[in-house]
């Protein structure tokens, strides 16, 4: 197959059936639209990750109040993938019944209101309650806003795709970086400091009350989607690729046939756990190194705040390249250098540590980019990242959780870091399997 300039050729038919290539209109409708759907999609990415990492730099703080074992302050930085695995398998299904856009606007309205009753929790089972709902809405969310870029940007992917990972890694170093500084200016407990990031989602909800009137989709269309059980709803498809869909359904085979599918998935999953082990646990490794809390706060933001011009120059170099496998393993070796770091001198070299493991984080949107490779059409696409994503992240679960036990029974950091650097090593695997030039269509 040869090397493509954009993702957008993923709507595309095979080369061997293909002649001129037909260009694809917008979706977005009237200019005002296209203009609130760009307002509306920061907005939304901007509030993907706070309710994440707003904790880790106060989890001591609230794990002193709530009286926290490390094992369940290990189940804490756990639930973000729970929830991303298993509210994430219900966004098609109530996207085919109320439409995306609606589904995108109740799930900023349950960040907001679960953001807001955090703060008012009295013990763990009711901070976890409250932080479950957030999360559940940011899960729904996070599976359909690659969906609304494909549907209303479809010529735009790649650049739209850009700005969402953008969106998402400033809000998520903004929440890092922010929150202990705020707190302490305000001179408020970790409570408020956690309850002022429901401002942001309530902001983010106003254009979706707008956008949530229009469906964007048709019985179809989200037929296909729930069919695959995925966690993305394709764009609007042309007469002839919806025959081609239906003309091939009936045949297709299982996606756990699929090795590419498998290693996507196992890719997706290793750099989940790592996201996650970082943001839920990454703060108090640097505290416990001697660093002061709203410092480890700012080196979290560093290492989200790479994403955000890593996210306009990875997708671009992987969609020109045949084989993406050697981008993973640059990423690796980045995330090794800064566990092998962190594990002999966590405060001495912590700006430097935090720098190379935040370009070892942005495996996130070389993942994006791979799962829109990997297949020819719209409908392989919305297998493959259903396929991808709800099985990437139960396989990130146990990691989060793996710290927090390992760091209460060793009573130290080194055997945490030693697992996060094992960790890198799969992860490269995967991600060169990955990153083969091969489609799902050739497997199944």
């Amino acid at each position: 197959m040869p090397a493509r300039d954009d993702l957008t050729t993923l709507d595309s038919p095979p080369a061997a059936s293909r002649t001129i290539p037909k260009p694809v209109a917008r979706a977005t409708g009237s200019p005002w639209r296209g203009r609130l759907l760009v307002v509306g999609l920061l907005l939304a990415a901007l509030n993907l990750r706070p309710a994440v990492t707003s904790l880790g730099p106060l989890l001591e703080e609230v794990r002193d109040d709530l009286g926290m074992s490390g094992t369940v302050a290990g189940f804490l930085t756990s639930v973000p993938a729970v929830c991303f695995a298993l509210f994430g398998l219900t966004a098609p299904r109530l996207a085919r019944r109320w439409g995306p856009g609606a589904v995108v606007c109740a799930g900023l309205a349950a960040i907001t209101t679960g953001l807001a009753l955090r703060p008012f929790a009295g013990g763990t089972l009711a901070f976890l309650g409250a932080s479950a709902l957030a999360l559940a809405g940011i899960a729904v969310s996070n599976v359909l806003m690659p969906v609304i870029v494909k549907r209303w940007f479809p010529d735009r992917v790649g650049a739209m795709t850009g700005l969402y990972s953008m969106g998402l890694s400033l809000g998520t170093a903004a929440a890092a970086a922010a929150t202990v500084p705020m707190t302490t200016a305000l001179d408020v407990s970790w409570r408020t400091g956690l309850g002022v990031w429901a401002l942001l989602a309530a902001i983010a909800l106003v254009p979706w009350l707008f956008l949530a009137r229009d469906r964007g989709t048709d019985a179809g269309e989200t037929r296909g989607a729930g069919d695959a059980a995925a966690g993305s709803v394709t764009s609007r498809p042309s007469t002839s690729s919806t025959a081609e869909g239906a003309g091939t359904a009936g045949r297709q085979r299982s996606i756990t046939r699929s090795p590419i599918a498998w290693a996507m998935a196992v890719f997706f999953g290793l750099q989940a756990t790592a996201a996650y082990i970082t943001m839920g646990w990454m703060p108090q490794i640097f505290r416990d190194a001697g660093v002061s809390a709203s410092t480890a706060g700012v080196l979290l933001a560093v290492i989200m705040a790479m994403g955000v011009p890593l996210s306009f120059v990875l997708p671009p170099i992987a969609a020109r390249l045949r084989h993406q496998g050697v981008l993973a393993v640059i990423l690796g070796v980045f995330g090794l250098s800064g566990y092998t770091g962190l594990y002999l001198a966590p405060a001495e070299g912590a700006w430097a540590w935090a720098l190379l493991l935040g370009v070892a984080n942005c495996a996130f949107p070389l993942a994006l980019t791979m799962i829109g490779m990997r297949a020819r059409t719209s409908a392989g696409v919305v297998r493959l990242s259903a396929f991808a994503q709800s099985t990437g992240y139960l396989l990130s679960i146990p990691g989060p959780l793996l710290v927090g036990v390992l760091y209460q029974h060793s009573g130290g950091w080194g055997l945490p870091i030693a697992l996060m650097a094992a960790l890198m090593v799969p992860q490269i695997v995967a991600g060169v399997l990955a990153g083969r030039n091969r489609t799902l269509e050739d497997e199944v």
